[in-house]
């Protein structure tokens, strides 16, 4: 299948722009995608999108009511509901940071092959985050003026330092009691710290806990190997992920809502793999697995001949895994791709989901703020990771001397929301994929140097149209509509049970 978007000129004999409402378009299979900045889109064979240009579409025509009603016809076009639309789908602008990371400790005993998160021995304590570093942190980020915050713990293995993992999750709930927001908490652990008591603690308390699962046994071990001991990593968090899924149970909890969740980062070894790891997350009753290429960090780039793979590798690896998976829900069983979750949200459903990552401008600094173990403050825990391999670019403050507002405000904050505003970047700004895609400059800077780097040249550029692409093409070539039921159950969030004041 080829994806292609283009910024060449229209041939001007055989268009009628009279006719035509603002769009963008480009070539997905053997089909033309049309999309606009409200999101909306339609899918044409060329044929159709040729007497489309012409202005062949009138009222009588089959697909007139459809591309009028989706603004890509001028007639009867209502430019109030256009921006109404626009302006729903970014209301996420000027909302503030909705996540902190707070980073409780770079402990890990783990060794993984692609591990970018600057990790150190068990022995350093010295990279431990105090009670008075976290009890700042928490003070920092309650000050977004976002009414929903998520405070998500992260290493290194966090729960390592569990006194200040459990004092930040109690201590932001009692500053909540003034602050009056929808509060979130969220663990993402190896397991290899866990114990019963504190999985017991953490389910009572309402704790999201995200876990990592490559794999089947060989995959996952080979991946991730558990350092100074002889015990296999695969075999505690499939341990841990089985008697948490079975405590939320025995609370009497909605197992389709409350379970634990996991990531899946992929590897040279996990695309021979790609059916059995989809197997493996039905059998663990993991609803939704994300299916990610490796980042340009940390220990990847140093064994990337032995782990790595082009991404055009990559997203063979994907479509053919996402057809797996959607056989699967044709089936009755319940899975389905996180990333492509993602970007449905945004294709089929009015709202943005403000995922920070896949969005414009990006939200490093102004949907997620992150807090070192040290009290550094970094627009993102990539920052956070670049800063570790000793680059201090995205540093933007610490919590002795900086202020919310310097943080939101800092002069690196608003380099990188320049970077990825879609609208303003060459290629871009005329790209079909723009309304669903999002730059991510930590990116281009790691591989290019420049935060702007270009675009179109990247493998993230290629990755999310790539992903997009197959999106539309499973779209065209669904007669009876199957797919697109699919498709729409993945957009459907029921929430968890979340911490909200009382009387809101």
């Amino acid at each position: 299948m080829t994806v292609r978007s283009t910024t060449l000129r229209l041939p001007s004999r055989s268009v009628n722009p009279e006719a035509l409402g603002p769009f963008r378009w480009g070539e997905v299979g053997d089909n033309i995608v049309l999309t606009n900045d409200a999101g909306e889109w339609t899918i044409l064979p060329p044929a159709e999108f040729k007497n489309f240009l012409a202005g062949k579409v009138e009222d009588g025509h089959p697909r007139f009511e459809e591309l009028r009603d989706r603004g890509f016809l001028r007639a009867d076009l209502d430019l109030e509901e256009m921006a109404r639309k626009i302006r729903r789908k970014r209301r996420y602008l000027g909302a503030g940071p909705h996540l902190a990371v707070m980073i409780t400790t770079l402990r890990c005993n783990q060794s993984c092959v692609y591990c970018h998160a600057s990790r150190t021995d068990m022995h350093r304590t010295d990279t431990d985050m105090s009670l008075e570093t976290a009890r700042m942190a928490v003070d920092h980020a309650m000050k977004t003026p976002s009414d929903y915050l998520c405070f998500e713990y992260q290493g290194g293995e966090p729960t390592v330092n569990w006194d200040v993992l459990k004092f930040c999750v109690e201590y932001s709930r009692e500053r909540n009691k003034q602050e009056r927001k929808t509060l979130d908490q969220s663990l993402v652990t190896n397991m290899t710290y866990m114990t019963e008591e504190r999985a017991n603690w953490l389910v009572d308390n309402n704790v999201l806990v995200c876990t990592s699962l490559d794999g089947p046994e060989h995959v996952h071990n080979a991946n991730r190997p558990w350092t100074g001991k002889k015990a296999a990593a695969y075999e505690s968090v499939v341990g841990w992920i089985k008697y948490f899924n079975q405590r939320y149970i025995d609370r009497g909890l909605d197992p389709e809502l409350w379970h634990v969740d996991a990531l899946m980062t992929t590897t040279r070894r996990s695309m021979e793999n790609w059916k059995e790891i989809v197997d493996l997350y039905v059998e663990m009753g993991i609803r939704n697995l994300h299916l990610r290429p490796l980042n340009p960090f940390g220990f990847a780039t140093r064994t990337w001949r032995a782990v790595g793979y082009s991404m055009e590798e990559w997203l063979a690896f994907y479509a053919k895994t996402l057809d797996y998976i959607l056989e699967l829900n044709r089936q009755g069983v319940q899975i389905m791709e996180g990333t492509a979750a993602t970007f449905l949200k945004k294709m089929l459903t009015p709202d943005d989901p403000n995922f920070v990552d896949i969005r414009t401008p990006v939200g490093s600094g102004t949907g997620q703020i992150c807090y070192g173990f040290d009290g550094s403050i970094f627009p993102s825990d990539e920052g956070r990771m670049v800063h570790g391999m000793g680059d201090p670019i995205f540093k933007i403050g610490h919590l002795s001397d900086t202020s919310f507002e310097d943080a939101m405000t800092h002069p690196t904050v608003r380099a990188i929301a320049a970077a990825s505003y879609l609208d303003t970047l060459p290629q871009c700004e005329s790209c079909w994929n723009a309304p669903y895609c999002g730059v991510r400059p930590l990116h281009n800077y790691m591989q290019s140097g420049d935060l702007f780097g270009q675009r179109p040249n990247t493998p993230k550029c290629e990755q999310h149209m790539g992903i997009v692409g197959i999106l539309f093409d499973r779209l065209a070539k669904d007669p009876d509509g199957t797919v697109a039921s699919i498709f729409r159950r993945w957009t459907v969030d029921r929430p968890r049970l979340l911490d909200v004041p009382s009387g809101s």
